[in-house]
């Protein structure tokens, strides 16, 4: 029997924020995986090592979780006044799919140094010392993303003192701007698809709950944690060994994603893992973090847990923390109300891995035809990333 060989292609494995995830410059793809389609996501799956009926993907790059399942794409930027186009492809653990719905924020913390390494980047626009501007066109939102990168030297600085919760090692910090972070997603629609700040979300099998469905950084189906029995100071194995309450949490993204407009049908929703996300909200109270570390309810202004692709996660995704600062800037939504309610440009909120600030500003515009609507013209927060390894990923030749 005749066996096909591997073949290799130029990869870098990097942190970005809380995620890790495989690199690749589009040119550097098998030709036939250079445009979307099967291919393409065949070659991401056996990259990453799914679907994997063990759950483990020990055949491939991926770190059996939602945060480690990840793929980025990037290529000098047709887009004019941008540096580079960022595409994120989020690969199902056990079932034979990438999902292109939405962005990866912790994963754009790497963006920027990657393409400064790779030379996606003008080499006149890279100082020998001070920050990088690297401007990101994400290609599935069709947003900006600006990356301040630290450089040292003419090369981009990884380590530093920056501390990141959720994160092992201190490192430099990258500070990333969220332009025009609303109306996410390629069916675009407003921040509000519903108009309302919160509407009552009626979910067979659970109830009619408050929430607030947000487009910003990523679409997010807000409820309070109280309102399903929760106190917000849960951590990953409270959930995530509870097969009932994934399941809940599924039925609730299920038919938040049908209200937000993102799907016809709610069996539409198993196919569309990635977006929308569901969190749920709590006021400030005292809880031990994942690490041991004590989180206390004075230095941040409400608790958020966030599910990611079917599980919680164990920080916070960064396009959640984007939903998370621009609901918390507009008063009324759920997540202004836990965090005491008013006008606000920042918030720091707990996760299981410790907590974290973002910033963001809203404002009221009026309508054309009369009213107002709420805008968030930028949200802001930093993380840090880092490559871990570079060279080539290898798959069989057959495999895509």
């Amino acid at each position: 029997m005749t066996h096909v060989p591997q073949i290799k292609v130029p990869a870098t494995y990097m942190r970005g924020g809380t995620s890790k995830g495989v690199f690749f410059k589009l040119d550097d793809l098998p030709e036939r995986c250079r445009v979307p389609g099967e291919a393409r996501d065949k070659f991401l799956l056996r990259v990453i090592g799914s679907p994997d009926p063990y759950g483990a993907q020990i055949d491939g790059m991926g770190g059996a979780t939602s945060s480690t399942s990840k793929t980025v794409i990037l290529s000098k930027s047709s887009k004019p006044d941008h540096d580079v186009d960022y595409r994120f492809g989020q690969v199902s653990i056990d079932k034979p799919f990438v999902d292109w719905s939405g962005n990866c924020g912790n994963l754009t913390a790497a963006v920027g140094s990657f393409a400064i390494n790779n030379g996606l980047v003008d080499a006149a626009r890279i100082p020998q010392n001070g920050h990088c501007v690297v401007r990101i066109w994400q290609t599935q939102i069709n947003k900006t993303i600006i990356a301040h990168v630290p450089i040292t030297n003419g090369q981009v600085q990884e380590t530093g003192d920056f501390e990141l919760d959720g994160v092992t090692f201190p490192a430099a910090e990258v500070q990333i701007e969220f332009l025009d972070p609303a109306e996410e997603g390629d069916e675009g629609g407003s921040m509000f698809p519903t108009g309302n700040l919160v509407d009552d979300l009626e979910v067979p099998g659970v109830g009619t709950l408050k929430a607030t469905m947000i487009n910003a950084g990523i679409p997010t189906v807000f409820i309070n944690a109280a309102d399903i029995g929760y106190t917000g100071t849960e951590l990953r194995e409270a959930i995530n060994s509870d097969a009932k309450a994934l399941a809940m949490f599924e039925t609730i993204r299920a038919y938040g994603a049908l209200r937000m407009g993102l799907i016809k049908d709610v069996s539409e929703a198993a196919k569309r893992q990635h977006t929308p996300k569901v969190a749920f909200v709590a006021p400030p109270k005292d809880y031990k973090a994942s690490s041991g570390k004590e989180i206390k309810a004075s230095d941040i202004d409400l608790n958020v847990r966030a599910l990611s692709m079917g599980k919680l996660h164990h920080a916070m995704m960064g396009t959640a923390a984007v939903a998370i600062g621009t609901a918390a800037a507009i008063p009324g939504t759920l997540v202004n109300l836990a965090a005491g309610g008013g006008e606000r440009e920042a918030v720091r909120f707990g996760h299981p891995s410790g907590s974290l600030r973002v910033g963001a500003a809203a404002v009221q515009e009026p309508l054309p035809n009369g009213g107002a609507q709420w805008v968030v013209k930028k949200a802001i927060m930093s993380r840090s990333a880092r490559v871990l390894m570079e060279g080539w990923v290898r798959v069989p030749g057959d495999a895509f």
